[in-house]
């Protein structure tokens, strides 16, 4: 505010300062003039040049001139002959004397001036001209002036406007610029340049270290923001200015043109960009009127998210087995007991004897046809975990799971193999089931993995059979499900597999998944390197 009051403060000055130099001159320009004008005027008088001729000519030229002087507010109106000695002037006894100023050559030589010197009355503005005789010879001069203090007077009465006008036109400034600054802090939230500044450089360096990606529009649609990390998620390395240059698509990409029209933010949306599917969260800017003025987006690839998802499954069947195993072990500890302090120390030693043949006949099978020490622990805690909710859980004695290849990823098989045996117990426990039971196949062929699960349960209807696999659809009437079959079918097209389902002669469902030990993408790889 001061900056430019101060601005404005100086342009004024300034300006006020020109207009009055170039009033007096104007204003001294147009009096010379007027003074010439009326030079020429009493020169041509035929009262004037006739008065020259005889024998007192100031008698009939002073009161001539006096007349028109009074008429036209001039200083002083002198008429002179050639030795310059005057026939007119406002005083009486300057009548007879020589005029003063020096300037009468040049109109004594023909020519008509306009000067400024000094007279008998003071500084003054002159305009003179020759009287010429009949025969156009020069006989006189006349001499019309204006003292410069007169003109100074008029000069000062338009200053003392000038300066009204500039400090009206100054306070109108100061009140525009007090209003102009209040309404700018209040749009920058009353912040300083330097703060503004402060924030802008933490702002730049909060965006960079967000490991998402985010795009900012404004309510046009055009993008505004966006961080290093949505550049390079989209493939546009080249600064936020190349995002430009396809903003119309990575917007409505983004989902961005809906959220501006609609008002309503929108979370955890799947959404595929350049052959990207990425989890996106959109919100609407809005102002203090609650009007939308743009749009942020955030988001992340979804093997991103799927990779913490698989994390938590498996801890959750890790978790889930050990509960099974501790609540399994604990009342079968407590029934050891019991026979104990009963001293039916036979029946204690025969149910001893059975679980442990039991235990070990399913532990050795398992360590035997599924070696890997992931797969064989998720096993023993669902044959736990199904002895606890009292489902028979078989394991088909033709599966073999040996030497599966490195490259398979096991966190996706415990994904996999978890949520099929989850999703197989619910259903023998839902009502409307054939029979408790659920029968597992592995078998490792010569260029794929199967895996077989069975259940006995109510099956699946016509209706829902193409929408088992959608995120978040379950027939069961709790929270939180719906995702099993969702992550199964994630990770199944992460090893580039493929699953199905049918249903089962004797009751319930069969999923099948089969899934290729080497990828497409290593052996299209391996086949060019070939040829």
């Amino acid at each position: 505010m001061l900056i430019i009051c101060s601005l404005l403060f100086g342009v004024i000055v300034i300006l006020g300062t020109t207009f009055e130099h170039m009033l007096g001159e104007a204003l001294e320009k147009e009096i010379g003039t007027r003074a010439l004008h009326t030079a020429k005027t009493v020169a041509e008088m035929k009262e004037i040049k006739q008065a020259f001729y005889t024998d007192d000519p100031a008698k009939i030229i002073n009161p001539i001139a006096e007349k028109i002087r009074v008429s036209t507010n001039a200083a002083f109106i002198t008429v002179g002959n050639l030795q310059g000695i005057r026939y007119s002037h406002p005083d009486p006894d300057e009548i007879g004397k020589p005029m003063v100023g020096g300037d009468n050559e040049a109109v004594f030589a023909g020519n008509s001036i306009i000067s400024e010197t000094v007279g008998s009355l003071g500084p003054g503005l002159r305009g003179k001209t020759p009287i010429y005789n009949d025969a156009g010879q020069v006989m006189g001069v006349v001499s019309v002036g204006f003292l410069l203090e007169d003109i100074d007077e008029r000069i000062e009465a338009y200053r003392d406007r000038i300066v009204v006008v500039g400090i009206v036109t100054l306070l109108l400034g100061v009140a525009c610029t007090m209003l102009l600054a209040r309404n700018v802090k209040k749009a920058i939230f009353g912040l300083e340049p330097a703060r503004i500044g402060r924030l802008y450089q933490e702002n730049q360096a909060v965006l960079e270290s967000i490991r998402e990606g985010i795009v900012a529009v404004n309510e046009t649609g055009v993008i505004t923001l966006a961080n290093q990390t949505a550049q390079r998620m989209l493939g546009q390395e080249g600064g936020s200015g190349s995002l430009l240059v396809r903003q119309n698509e990575l917007v409505r990409s983004l989902g961005l043109d809906e959220v501006i029209e609609t008002g309503q933010a929108e979370f955890d949306r799947e959404t595929v960009v350049n052959d990207q599917v990425l989890i996106v969260n959109r919100v609407p800017i809005k102002d203090a009127k609650s009007q939308v003025t743009g749009a942020v987006a955030s988001f992340r690839h979804r093997s991103e998210l799927f990779a913490v998802t698989q994390e938590l499954s498996r801890v959750k069947e890790y978790a889930e087995a050990l509960r099974s195993q501790t609540h399994e072990y604990s009342n079968k500890l407590h029934l050891i007991s019991g026979l104990i302090q009963l001293e039916s120390y036979q029946e204690a030693i025969q149910f001893i004897s059975s679980e442990l043949d039991a235990h070990v006949s399913h532990t050795k099978f398992i360590l035997q046809e599924v070696p890997d020490p992931l797969l064989a622990g998720l096993l023993l805690g669902k044959l736990n975990q199904a002895n606890e909710r009292k489902i028979e859980l078989k394991i088909d004695p033709d599966s073999n799971f040996r030497d599966i290849p490195a490259a398979i990823d096991r966190a996706q098989l415990i994904v996999i193999l978890g949520n099929l045996l989850d999703n197989a117990m619910d259903a023998v426990l839902s009502p409307g089931a054939f029979a408790q039971e659920v029968t597992i196949f592995l078998l490792n062929m010569e260029e794929v993995l199967l895996i077989e699960v069975e259940d006995r349960g109510p099956g699946i209807s016509r209706e829902n059979a193409e929408r088992i696999f959608e995120r978040g659809f379950s027939t069961k009437a709790k929270p939180n499900h719906g995702y099993g079959l969702h992550l199964v079918q994630q990770a199944v097209a992460k090893l580039h597999g493929n699953i199905t389902h049918t249903g089962n002669p004797s009751g319930g469902t069969i999923f099948t998944v089969t899934l290729p030990k080497r990828s497409p993408h290593v052996a299209d790889m391996k086949e060019g390197e070939q040829r």
